[in-house]
């Protein structure tokens, strides 16, 4: 977290110069590694669908089918029947967590 301030997240520059001063290198080589790690994460998620961060995570593309319109039973009102609109085609990204990272935060 942030220097003092629990409730919000890290800033993308707060992020880049906390690793260049972890690691002693520049903000600017850890913005390029970050750009290098973003164009593999999107070659593997376009190719395979898959990308691992090595302990961190898994990142994968699930693709779900089209839905056609229909009724179906409503599930808060016993009896009646609801639309349902159509969706098409898509793919989602998934994150699983690894080990690793679930020992972090347990």
């Amino acid at each position: 977290m942030a220097k003092g301030n629990k409730s919000k997240a890290r800033t993308k520059s707060e992020v880049f110069g906390t690793l260049a001063d972890g690691a002693g290198v520049t903000r600017k080589q850890v913005t390029a590694v970050f750009d290098g790690l973003a164009g593999i994460m999107k070659k593997d998620l376009r190719g395979p669908g898959v990308f691992v961060v090595p302990g961190l995570m898994k990142v994968t593309v699930a693709r779900k089918p089209a839905v056609k319109a229909h009724r179906r039973p409503d599930p808060f009102h016993p009896g009646a029947m609801m639309d349902v609109k159509a969706k098409p085609a898509r793919k989602v990204v998934k994150v699983r967590p690894l080990k690793n990272l679930k020992a972090m935060v347990s």
